[in-house]
């Protein structure tokens, strides 16, 4: 009998997720099928009840479950647990359990694109304090063990996500004005923000004149591949990375929990890009 698996959030018609693990359950013949759910929050706690009680194998939680579903699960990882939110469940003798693979995934997508980068435990600079900045501070902090400042709109939600990081290495909370003066302390500086989605009419998130020759410029956003942030970054010569070997990476992680194999990501992303990215 095949296995059931999915993904919860609103809204998901967007989603590559069903495409990615349906197109890893085929090519690893691994018997499953993933399907995406349209779940209001007024309906979560009804979902997750219905989903255990089917024998759902696992489920994927996006925008806006993340932090919700938690209290919902029967055990939460200590990454999840100190990330404060759950992208991946497996239910395991009919126990959900909740873990996140978010930063882990930026950390796999970066070491496949970089590798030799991540080696030489590098300063980061994350623009953003929301989900996805805490998700990559949090494990970039506790993994390459170096320097991770914070910058954001709001000062007092860099401050917060800066005082976490400072649990593991070195880090400062800046504003915008402050992160430019030093930009060229940081080997890799990552747009976690949904500033410069639209390349053609937003603005760079901020000025990376004085950044050092060797900086990746990285965005977690995969659609459009090149965000005005990138655009910019690429224009003055520096090296860049989208979202896409995050977004591959997580999930392949996810994938992995689910059934033991840890599928191709290099395919994967070749794949998406071809089929729905070019």
């Amino acid at each position: 009998m095949e296995k059931r698996y999915g993904l919860i959030g609103e809204p998901i018609e967007h989603s590559l997720s069903p495409a990615m693990h349906n197109f890893w359950f085929k090519k690893s013949g691994v018997s499953g099928d993933y399907k995406a759910y349209s779940v209001p929050m007024q309906e979560l706690t009804e979902t997750v009840e219905r989903l255990k009680a089917i024998g759902i194998h696992g489920f994927n939680v996006t925008f806006p479950h993340k932090t919700a579903i938690m209290p919902l699960l029967d055990e939460v990882s200590t990454l999840a647990e100190t990330i404060g939110a759950v992208n991946t469940v497996v239910q395991s003798n009919g126990r959900l359990i909740g873990y996140n693979t978010d930063g882990l995934g930026f950390l796999e997508g970066l070491k496949a694109h970089f590798p030799m980068l991540v080696t030489q435990k590098p300063s980061v600079l994350i623009i953003g304090a929301g989900g996805a900045a805490r998700s990559v501070a949090l494990v970039l902090a506790q993994v390459i063990f170096s320097r991770i400042d914070i910058c954001n709109r709001t000062f007092e939600r860099a401050l917060i996500l800066s005082e976490s990081c400072k649990k593991f290495c070195t880090s400062q909370a800046l504003d915008f004005a402050q992160a430019e003066k030093q930009i060229d302390q940081y080997q890799i500086i990552i747009n976690t923000t949904s500033l410069g989605l639209y390349p053609e009419t937003d603005h760079p998130v901020i000025k990376i004149d004085g950044a050092a020759s060797n900086t990746l410029f990285v965005d977690l956003i995969y659609r459009p591949n090149r965000t005005a942030f990138l655009k910019d970054a690429e224009r003055l010569g520096y090296r860049v990375m989208n979202g896409l070997p995050m977004l591959v990476c997580q999930g392949a992680l996810a994938f992995q929990k689910w059934t033991g194999v840890y599928p191709d990501t290099k395919k994967m992303e070749d794949y998406l890009i071809r089929t729905f990215l070019s």
